[in-house]
Order: structure tokens, then C-alpha cells, then sequence
């Protein structure tokens, strides 16, 4: 997997400190997220979208959905979604505004669901908030049927030189500072930051699927490598 490359999101990984933090920025999270990426937060969950490519009938799980704006498309492609998170704060104002969707309070490391239950699984911006990876990968092997999918949509590495001083050097260094203007829960943004520093490369990261157990494992790089998408099938 790769070392880590910080200290403090590790530490501040703890399972009910991340949902209690989560609870936190729920009811404002997808307009300060809107604005702290300039939009491209929905250019990337379209780009995952499209990977997963969800077809009418299906059973899909999108873990780590909070407020379900991940999970919509797929109902509205006609699959049947199961928007899960462990925040019960993002849960229930998702529920709020999109009553028609079966939002489930789950933990990535015991998923409340059988034995290949899911044609296809995907998660966005949420597995580096994970205690355990390798665990969480497992889990979401053990939920997909035979030949099933998986889609993990996260931040990552950019490719070129330039763009990683600037992305580690500027953006994150400015993330925390814009967040206190804009967000309920600062701190919340801080660690938002220090995961990103934290997590793994792209290779490291589709070395932790395949020894998951997932296979034809690969990735796509988006906004020049600031997130990747990795796919494998079970």
C-alpha cells in the first residue's frame, strides 16, 4: 500500500469521530464542496457514473453516499440504489431532499447486506475516510456477485510535477482557509486536506484491490491524477 504520507488523518480516522465530523457539515456539504472545487466535484461523479454505468434492474451500492447526490443518476437510470454511510447527520438530510431513495446507515468495515447481493458497488471521496482499507475493499469484494464491479471514485496524485507543487503546495495549504468562510464545521475541511496528503498513489491503490481479491483492475486519471478512478470486476 505505501506509507502514508501524513500523520494526522491517520490518527483522525476513528469511526465515530468521522461521522460525528461528517454530521457536522451535512446540511451545507454539497454546495461548500460546489464551491471549493469550482464545480468540478460534479464533473468527477459524472466521470463515475459513467464507469459504473448502471443499467435498469440492477442492484447497486454507493457507500459513502451522504446526502445521496452520488446516488441519484443510478436510480434515475432505472437501477435500484442503496445509498449507505455511516453519518446518520448526512443520512438523514439526504432523506430530506430525496425521499424516494433507501438510505441505509452502514459501516464499510460490516456491511449489513449478504453474500453477493450486488451487481455493481462504488464509492466517491469517502474510502480514504476508512479506518481500514484493505478491510473495506474486502467488504466491498464480498457484496458483489461473480463478474459484479466495482468503482471507486478519489482523490489522488496528479501526474505532472507542476501540478502536484501546486495542488499539495497552494491548493491544499488555501482549502482550510476558504472552508472557514464558507463551511459550518472548518476542522471538518483541515482534515479534508490532511487525508488527501495522506492517501495513496494510483498504483498503490489498485495493488489494494487486487489483493482484495478484485481483478482487471485499472485506472483513470481526471483533472490531471487530483482524482482517479479505479475499476475491477469480482
Amino acid at each position: 500500500m505505501g506509507d502514508p504520507r501524513g500523520a494526522k488523518a491517520t490518527l483522525a480516522k476513528r469511526r465515530a469521530d468521522v461521522a460525528e465530523m461528517f454530521d457536522g457539515v451535512a446540511a451545507r456539504y454539497d454546495l461548500v464542496n460546489d464551491l471549493l472545487t469550482g464545480g468540478l466535484d460534479r464533473v468527477w461523479r459524472r466521470a463515475a457514473v459513467a464507469a459504473v454505468a448502471p443499467e435498469p434492474g440492477e442492484r447497486i451500492l454507493d457507500l459513502a453516499a451522504g446526502t445521496g447526490t452520488s446516488s441519484k443518476p443510478f436510480a434515475d437510470a432505472g437501477a435500484l440504489v442503496v445509498p449507505a454511510d455511516l453519518s446518520l447527520g448526512m443520512l438523514q438530510v439526504g432523506k430530506q431532499r430525496q425521499p424516494e431513495l433507501a438510505f441505509v446507515n452502514a459501516d464499510a468495515l460490516a456491511l449489513p447486506f449478504a453474500d453477493g447481493a450486488f451487481d455493481a458497488v462504488t464509492i466517491s471521496f469517502g474510502l480514504r475516510n476508512v479506518e481500514d482499507t484493505a478491510s473495506a475493499l474486502a467488504e466491498l469484494r464480498r457484496v458483489t456477485k461473480p463478474g459484479g464491479r466495482v468503482v471507486i471514485c478519489e482523490f489522488s496524485t496528479p501526474t505532472a510535477a507542476w501540478l502536484r507543487l501546486a495542488y499539495h503546495g497552494v491548493a491544499l495549504r488555501v482549502l482550510p482557509l476558504v472552508a472557514r468562510l464558507s463551511a459550518s464545521n472548518p476542522v471538518a475541511y483541515e482534515y479534508l486536506a490532511e487525508s488527501i496528503r495522506a492517501w495513496h498513489t494510483q498504483p498503490a491503490l489498485a495493488d489494494a484491490l487486487a489483493q482484495a481479491g478484485w481483478r482487471d483492475v485499472e485506472w483513470q486519471n481526471l483533472s490531471g491524477g487530483i482524482v482517479a478512478l479505479h475499476r475491477g470486476r469480482a
